[in-house]
């Protein structure tokens, strides 16, 4: 199997943020990963990427908020959207001029 790209979207949040999804399966997992999906979940507020949630080859599973990178658990792909939207909820309920 080759890797197949699963979604690859852009969601208007406001006139100034979006957030970019996108997720391919792969024939194997990334170094650092225990799954078979490559992934990238951005907020992008104003032209500067606030919160992304990624697991580039090696590092594994993480996501960064704030100027810091943390460990994220992976469990299922409907999850992974649903804590990424559940951070960007969060985001934008403590800085309310996005």
């Amino acid at each position: 199997m080759k890797a197949r790209e699963l979604f690859n979207r852009r969601v208007p949040v406001t006139a100034q943020a979006f957030s970019e999804l996108v997720l391919w399966e792969l024939p194997e997992p990334l170094s650092g990963s225990k799954h078979c999906y490559k992934y990238r979940l951005a907020f992008v507020v104003a032209g500067e990427c606030v919160l992304r949630y990624d697991n580039e080859a090696g590092k594994g599973d993480h996501k960064h908020m704030g100027g810091k990178e943390v460990k994220y658990r992976f469990v299922e792909v409907d999850k992974l959207v649903a804590d990424f939207f559940e951070d960007v909820k969060r985001w934008r309920d403590e800085n309310s001029n996005d």
